[in-house]
This record gives structure tokens, sequence and C-alpha cells, in this order.
């Protein structure tokens, strides 16, 4: 806005009068100059009143306006490099000498000039600066001076209102930002609240921010999806670069950008793990979607403690009822703790021991790898960690072999065993299964065979030995027919006990023995010759053979429930 504003210039010769009227005059002038200035919120047309009135006062000239904050300012659209010639550091260095106080100024080619001070609620702005060939009347000086005191103070009045004005937009923004925080806050609470899950997490940061949103697990894996164009099949990353990411997140301790995504992590707990993810491949995603994917990860992290909470509850559960049932418990306690759980226990039922080992040791990852095959191939649910082995209640009867694999294949290496107990029709049944899994085990073990799943019922005489109270008879009759040679191996630290038993187990072939014992065949030959000498036994007679079989099974049997249980 641009205002005319007329002053009275004091003429050459006057009467006493007519001065005072023109003083008059020019103070009304000032008058309403001051309340045009104190009106505005604008420096520049502050600066603006003020540069055309001071010609108007008489013969004074505007040399700039040094402020404190900007330094020398453009007025009326031109930049002002100095004081009438001086060097802009020589004319801020009079201005400074002078101080808050103002005072006369040195200028070239002019014979007066003068710093007025621009004050305003008690600070010191700057100064205004003007000149003249000679020393103007006090009359004028003074109108100078009381334009520089209004548009001091002017100027200060704008800049309160310019800051006032800057604090309302910044309070009004963070009342904003405030409110939109606490709406995503409550409709994400009202997700926790409802039990709406994954999927209900999920879909509330879709609605919030716009964007497709994912939920994974820490493998990866897909969870829930909100919004469109979900891919399919699903993107997975390679476990390398999948922890590295995790990793990554979990150092930086908020949502980092991974390609066109950004991802965000819930961990509860240590074991516990679970990705939150904004898809945005332009990058666009501001600041109330970051808060939108920090406030879902929280209630993420906190749905997935609770599902982690009823996991280990029901883990709990379910492990102390297999405890009672192997224990021989009372069957209506164990029917009825099955009937809470959901389970059916009349169903037919065996106990099945799995015995592994990864490359390091380690119980829990164990447990799930087998909880995880049983759940793949449908074996069973219920089952319990005892004495470093996994003994499973099985309600089905799959391939062992293949549920063996899938254990083995969860581990990713290391070693797996099995053992099947017989079936049980009642729960008083489950103590003699899990005896009877324990001896298959067993019986694995110290018949020196390879790793694999081993059933009761397919142990035909093996089993029989198993199931006798006493076995001094079976004794008596293994020293009897192998006697000698257990002697001979108890002396001379040999195996020749051992190699019969593989001879006759694999049907007098030669080749399929070698390769059992990992042995040469003229070894194997030596070795034979030796059992004939030191036996007496002719290895080709059917008689002898038969029993001299049984006789190294029956050993075999004995080593087995001598030896320790893995589920004890």
């Amino acid at each position: 806005m641009t205002t005319a504003l007329t002053l009275t210039s004091p003429a050459t010769t006057r009467s006493p009068e007519q001065a005072l009227k023109e003083q008059l005059s020019n103070l009304q002038g000032l008058l309403m100059l001051s309340m045009l200035m104190t009106e505005s919120r604008d420096e520049r047309q502050i600066l603006h009143l003020c540069s055309t009135a001071v010609p108007s006062f008489g013969t004074c000239s505007l040399e700039g306006v040094h402020l404190i904050a900007s330094g020398w300012i453009g007025i009326e659209e031109r930049t002002l490099t100095g004081v009438r010639g001086a060097g802009l550091s020589e004319a801020t260095s009079q201005l400074t000498a002078l101080g808050p106080g103002g005072g006369p100024v040195v200028m070239s080619g002019r014979g007066w000039g003068w710093a007025f001070p621009l004050r305003g609620l008690g600070s010191h702005l700057g100064h205004l600066v003007v000149s003249a060939d000679r020393t103007p009347p006090m009359e004028e000086q003074f109108l100078v001076r009381g334009l520089a005191q209004e548009t001091g103070i002017a100027l200060a009045n704008a800049r309160l209102h310019a800051s006032e004005r800057a604090i309302a937009e910044a309070l009004a923004e963070t009342v904003g930002k405030l409110e939109r925080s606490t709406a995503i806050h409550d409709r994400l609470t009202r997700v926790a609240v409802a039990g709406e899950g994954q999927v209900g997490i999920a879909q509330a940061v879709h609605e919030l921010t716009g964007y497709p949103v994912a939920v994974e697990d820490r493998y990866g894996n897909l969870r829930a999806w909100a919004g469109p164009h979900r891919p399919v099949p699903y993107p997975k990353d390679p476990a390398a670069r999948r922890e590295q990411m995790l990793r990554r997140v979990l150092r930086e301790g908020r949502p980092v950008r991974e390609g066109g995504r950004l991802l965000a992590v819930a961990r509860p707990r240590d074991d516990v793990l679970g990705v939150l993810i904004l898809v945005d491949p332009a990058g666009t995603a501001g600041e109330q979607e970051l808060v939108a994917l920090e406030h879902g990860t929280t209630v993420l992290a906190m749905e997935l403690a609770r599902l982690r909470s009823l996991a280990d509850t029901e883990l709990r559960v379910r492990r102390e009822l297999v405890d009672e049932l192997l224990a021989g418990t009372d069957s209506q306690s164990a029917l009825a703790r099955a009937q809470a759980l959901g389970y059916d226990l009349e169903r037919r039922h065996r106990v099945v021991i799995v015995e592994g080992r990864l490359r390091a040791r380690d119980d829990d990852a164990f447990f799930h790898a087998v909880r995880r095959a049983a759940r793949d191939t449908g074996v069973g649910s219920l089952m319990v960690s005892r004495g470093g082995a996994v003994v499973l209640l099985s309600d089905c009867d799959r391939s062992w072999e293949i549920f063996r694999l899938a254990v083995l294949n969860g581990l990713g290496g290391g070693r797996c065993r099995v053992g099947v107990g017989g079936h049980c029709e009642r729960t008083e049944d489950f103590p003699r299964s899990l005896r009877e899994a324990e001896f298959a085990l067993r019986l694995q073990e110290t018949s020196g065979g390879g790793d694999q799943a081993t059933a009761f019922d397919a142990l035909g005489v093996y089993g029989i030995f198993s199931g006798m109270d006493d076995v001094s008879g079976v004794e008596r009759f293994v020293s009897s027919w192998l006697g000698s040679l257990l002697d001979y191996d108890a002396r001379k630290h040999s195996d020749l006990v051992l190699t019969l038993t593989r001879y006759l187990e694999c049907g007098g072939n030669y080749d399929a023995t070698s390769a059992a014992l990992a042995v040469h065949r003229s070894t194997l030959k030596y070795r034979l010759q030796r059992i004939r000498e030191i036996s007496g036994y002719d290895l080709t007679e059917s008689d002898a053979r038969f029993n001299l079989q049984l006789a190294t099974r029956a050993w075999t049997s004995l080593h087995a429930l001598r030896a320790e249980a893995p589920s004890r």
C-alpha cells in the first residue's frame, strides 16, 4: 500500500505565527503517519512511509536505514551499499561506535549528517540515517527524531505481530499434528481392543495412510495384507539378506526405507519379531505416514506378545497333559484336561520319540523343528521335551521316515532318529507305548545302524525280548551260543560278535555285510573264519545259523534294555 502524506516545508521567510502553524501541521502529519505505521504489519511498508516523510520535513535527505538484525536495507526498491560514498564497513563502524543513542555521522559531500536511533519496546533496532547540506533547524531535527521514534515503535510492533503469527501458525500446526496423531492412536487402539489381529492392524494403517500395507513374520512370510496390488506369489528375500535388513532396522530404531518400502520392526521379546511394511515405491510417504507406521508397529508388538503368551500357555498345558499321560496318571483327569484343550484323547495314539542333534546344540530350536515337522506331516500336536529328546503323542499313522526327514530338513542339517511305540487304545497304555518307543530307539543305537525311524511293531523277535521281566534265561541262551566270541572280543577288543550280527542280518551276503561294517571284503572273510574257529559252528548249517541269529538278536536286545532311555 502506498500512502501520500503532505507535510509543510518551512518557508525561507515567515512570521512567528506562520512558523507555529507549519509546525503544528507537521506534528499533525507525523501523528497520522505514526498511526498508519503502527497499524501496518509490513516492515517494508513502514520503511516506505518513513522514507517518503523525511524530505517533507525540510532540507534533510534519507541516506539509509541500518537494522541490527539485517544490516543496511533497501528502500523504494533500491539497495544501499553505504552512506554517501562511504564504504559499507566504514558507515557501519560509525554507527557501531555511536551505539543506541545515535549521533552525528560523517559523510562525504554533505555538511551535516545524523543517525537517529530506532527503538521499540526497550530494545535498540538500528538507526535512521539522514543528511543535509547544512545543519537543519531544531524544529526539523525534532520532527525527524520523532519520525525515527515512531518508525522504531512501528517496526517493533510489526515484528511482535509477526512473531505472534509464527507462534500461532506453529501452534496450529502442532495441534493439527496432535489431532492427527490422536486419531491414528485411537484407530489403532480400537483394533487392539477389538482383537482384530494382524489383518486388522494392516487394514487400519492402510486406511490411515492410503498406502498398501503388509505384515511379515521374521522370515519374510506374509501374515496380512491390506490395500490394492497384492503381489502373487509374495516375494521373499534370501535368509542372509533378510537377517541383514532386520539388523539394520533394529539398529536404527525407527522405520527404514528398503527400496520401495518403509519397514518398521515390532519386537516385544527377543524370540518374537514381526515387520510392518508401508509399500511406497514413489517415496511420497511423509511424516504422518511415518507416525501411523510407528503406532501400527507398537500395536503389532502388543498383538505378537499376546499371541506368543497364548501359545506359551497352551503349550504349557499340552506339556502337562503329555507328562501326565506318560506317567500313567488318572485317566479321568487326563480326559478332563484334554477336553479343556479341545483335544480328542479317546482316539488311538502312539508314543513317538524324536532324538536329534543340531550342529550347535539348541534344545528350543530342536523342539520347534519337531513341532513344525509334526504339523506339516499331520502326525500330531501333543509333545514335550524330555532329556534332550522330544516325545510326541501321535493320533495317526504316517510314514515315520518321511516325518524324520521333515525334522531333519527343519534343523537344516545335523542328525535325527525316531522311535515309534505300539498303539494306545486307552489312556493307561501310554506308559507302555513310551517304553516300546524307547526300546526301538535304543535298539537302533545298539545295533549300530544309521539314523532312521524304527517302529516297535516291526521289530519282530526283538519286541518279544523287550517285554520280558526276567531276562536271565535270555542271558544264558546268549552265553551258550556266543560266550566264546564274547570272551574273545573282551580280551582282544575286537568286534567278532558285531561282525557275525551284521553278516546274519544281511543274509550271508558278503558285499552287503562289508558295506554295513565299512570293511574290506577280505577283512570280512578273515573275521568270519576266526568266528568259525573260535565258536566251532558251521555258519552254513541251518540250525546253527538260526540259533546264532536268534542269539545275536537277543544280545542286541539286552544291550538296548540296559541302555539309558533317551526320554527319561
